[in-house]
């Protein structure tokens, strides 16, 4: 199974999430998440823009390329959405996911239940932890409940 970790960059959630699977038959794609290299891949690969809307367009659209495709061959999509920032991109990355008909996981705290009602509608799942999205993915594949 491969799995697409989408979301916010400040936290282990998907070191956890990889931890907690190892064993399984699942591989893992992610955005980059060195924030500085993400936010500056554009200008640093088709060079520098002096203003600040087209520097960070270009580093989005390049970023889209890795996203799209990373999305596009995933079997599964967790969305995680953290409490610090808001992430516009996860919203986006859910609802592109979505619309491929991708099997959606939403991982949030209780506080975002209100603000993500929708992308969570269109989930099959909401976590709250990163060991419950571990434990989807292992019954998926195995059949098996936590013990």
């Amino acid at each position: 199974m491969r799995v697409y970790l989408s979301g916010e960059i400040h936290t282990d959630w998907r070191e956890q999430i990889v931890a907690g699977a190892d064993g399984l038959s699942v591989v893992f794609d992610a955005p980059v998440t060195d924030h500085a290299a993400s936010d500056d891949c554009g200008v640093a690969i088709l060079g520098a823009e002096p203003d600040k809307f087209w520097h960070d367009r270009k580093g989005a659209m390049v970023n889209a390329i890795r996203t799209r495709t990373g999305i596009e061959a995933a079997d599964v999509v967790v969305v995680r959405f953290g409490e610090k920032y808001k992430q516009w991109n996860a919203a986006f990355d859910a609802g592109y996911a979505a619309a491929l008909g991708k099997p959606v996981i939403t991982l949030h705290p209780p506080e975002h239940d209100h603000a993500l009602k929708e992308v969570d509608a269109a989930a099959l799942a909401v976590a709250r932890e990163p060991g419950q999205v571990v434990q989807i993915l292992r019954y998926v594949l195995e059949g098996t409940l936590p013990r």
